[in-house]
């Protein structure tokens, strides 16, 4: 059973980043600019946002079981659709079916494993799950990269159907049947709060995904973006409490561990989606690594997070989670700040010892996160503890995105100033640099004309470069300086689930 629901996570999370190291091919495939293509990522986003929240509704309506193999029959055949999509405009609409479909699988297996698993055996359980959700998102890229270059990039979705069909048969033979729910005829979807919700962080999502690329609020789409789910939520949040049916149940807020722990994870999803996001451009931009290198470069990290997962979810029970919940949080913001040291002289080597040191960290973290924020709900709110857990994890990785992609073009626009300041005409080191670079240019068989003009060039290169580098070792500080920010909140975190959860689901 562990391994059937931890199938069916793993499709949905590589397929979160499966998809961009193949976007340029999707581009030239369909003739359309950067900006649209980005809606294949980004309309899959999306959608999985809105259904997380969702799905323990569903399910208690449908059950666990029908939902999850549901969801998994119709997240392979979407996941053909967009293999088979001839169009743009059709591909983004089979990634939102996609994703509709997809979102509930992360949460209806976290759910199932609380729910069916013994306490005495939830250690290693979460451990093996949890090798899953960090393993996923770096293997995603890789996995991609091989298939669109040895394939086509249209294999990174028909990949999706052998492993979803043996997932789906795998969920037939072993998860247990639905317990009947007599008041399942009897509950009522809650329409208003389903749509309030798919408009409210729709936009906040779409916020967080494009922003950047449309200049934040100067842009009046993303302006339209914001208040739309500035006003939307707050609503959302007025009427599920009041609804005697609510689609989202947020009561189950009441829970201290949940709180306290859900805020916690949007600061791990900063981390974890965070350093996956700058890391690759830093190593392209700063240190010159290839795709390939680069793609080498993250794959130690995810290996060895897999190895200390197996290991710490034999001992877990033995531990204070919380106190490997603080000690993680330490460990990440040193390993931060150990990446934030690197240089463009730094061996290629150098490289993969923060980057282990950060997957380690965040075992440390993610595991006795998941423990001490579920492990003390009651059986009854454990489809919807586990939705909100998952959301705001999910919701920290956008979040942590964008604010560190802001963070980085203001930073490196600051250090790139102060850097041409001190770029003088009567500085004798800038004189003797410009020399330097004019040999190269010469060397290079340019015309004597040019010579000036492409030394001037290849100085404001590496004045830019150097920028970059400064930006990249703030925003690697930055993110420490969350993680200890965090600390206080493990005082929020419960401690271990007093008794065994129930054997239904």
């Amino acid at each position: 059973m562990v391994i059937t629901v931890s199938l069916g996570a793993l499709l949905e999370i590589i397929d979160t980043s499966i998809t961009n190291v193949a976007l340029t091919h999707i581009q030239a495939a369909m003739g359309a600019t950067l900006a649209e293509v980005g809606w294949v990522v980004t309309s899959y986003t999306i959608a999985t946002v809105v259904m997380i929240p969702l799905s323990a509704g569903l399910s208690d309506r449908f059950g666990s079981r029908a939902y999850f193999l549901f969801c998994l029959i119709g997240f392979t055949a979407a996941s053909m659709l967009c293999g088979l999509a001839p169009s743009l405009p059709t591909l983004v609409l089979a990634r939102i079916l996609q994703g509709l479909l997809g979102g509930g699988l992360i949460p209806k297996a976290q759910a199932i494993l609380f729910r069916t698993i013994p306490n005495a055996l939830q250690g290693i359980t979460q451990a093996a799950f949890g090798v899953v959700v960090l393993v996923g998102p770096a293997l995603g890229p890789t996995l991609g990269g091989w298939l669109t270059d040895g394939l086509g990039w249209r294999w990174i979705f028909f990949i999706n159907l052998p492993f979803g069909l043996l997932t789906v048969l795998l969920g037939l033979a072993f998860l247990a049947p639905d317990s009947p729910n007599p008041n399942s005829r009897r509950l009522q979807m809650d329409w208003l709060g389903i749509v309030l919700l798919a408009v409210g962080l729709g936009s906040l999502q779409a916020v967080l995904e494009l922003g950047h690329q449309y200049l934040w609020f100067e842009d009046a789409t993303i302006r339209g973006l914001a208040l739309l789910s500035a006003v939307s939520l707050p609503v959302f949040i007025w009427w599920e409490l009041r609804c005697r049916q609510p689609a989202v149940a947020l009561r189950v807020l009441r829970h201290r561990s949940l709180v306290g722990g859900s805020l916690f994870a949007m600061v791990l999803g900063m981390g974890l989606y965070g350093t996956v996001f700058l890391v690759p451009v830093f190593a392209q931009t700063v240190l010159g690594y290839t795709a390939t290198q680069t793609g080498m470069l993250l794959l130690p990290g995810a290996l060895v997070s897999g190895l200390v997962m197996a290991l710490l979810g034999k001992v877990i029970n033995r531990i204070d989670p919380r106190f490997l919940l603080a000690a993680g949080a330490l460990g990440m913001a040193a390993s931060m700040n150990w990446l934030a040291e690197i240089g463009t002289d730094t061996g290629v080597d150098s490289m993969y010892w923060p980057l282990m040191g950060r997957g380690i960290t965040t075992v440390m973290m993610f595991l006795p996160l998941s423990l001490v924020t579920l492990g003390p709900l009651p059986r009854e709110d454990m489809g919807a503890g586990t939705g909100f857990y998952n959301l705001t994890r999910l919701l920290g990785g956008s979040f942590g995105i964008a604010l560190l992609a802001v963070i980085f073009d203001q930073r490196r626009s600051l250090h790139r100033s102060n850097l041409v300041e001190h770029l003088t005409v009567t500085n004798p080191l800038l004189q003797e640099r410009l020399a330097q670079l004019q040999a190269l240019v010469l060397e290079r068989g340019e015309g004597p004309g040019r010579v000036a003009d492409q030394a001037l060039q290849l100085l404001s290169d590496q004045v830019g470069r150097q920028a970059s580098l400064l930006a990249f070792s703030d925003v690697f500080r930055v993110v420490g300086v969350l993680f200890l920010l965090a600390l206080p909140l493990v005082l929020l975190t419960g401690g271990r689930a007093k008794s065994a959860p129930g054997g239904g689901h």
